[in-house]
């Protein structure tokens, strides 16, 4: 699990990385990323729609995608507001499948080497 300082819960904070920030995409994901300046490190928010299912198959992803970043979070040496929301085709990956494209999401944002 992600610790609080590194998560993202507010919705104003949501509408803002929405509104004024840059996004990448892949088949997967989609990465909404807000540079702040003043901030200690990189926050993380997490959005999974009702398109990809039921909640018992919602939590899951949610789970996969946080514990993911958790650990590529070392590698990340950027301060700002990450917002990941989730596709359909993700509910069906495993865990490592999730890591492989969210390393391949981050690379295309330019957040890792």
């Amino acid at each position: 699990m992600l610790s609080s300082q590194h998560r993202l819960r507010d919705n104003e904070d949501f509408q803002r990385a929405f509104e004024k920030g840059k996004s990448v995409a892949n088949r997967q994901f989609v990465i909404y990323l807000l540079a702040k300046e003043g901030q200690e490190g990189l926050r993380v928010g997490v959005s999974v729609s009702k398109k990809i299912g039921k909640a018992v198959v919602r939590n899951r992803v949610k789970r996969l995608i946080r514990e993911a970043f958790r650990s590529v979070l070392p590698e990340i040496n950027w301060k700002g507001d990450l917002i990941v929301i989730a596709r359909k085709p993700l509910a069906d990956l495993e865990y490592k499948d999730v890591v492989a494209t969210l390393v391949h999401c981050l690379k295309k944002a330019k957040l890792l080497p």
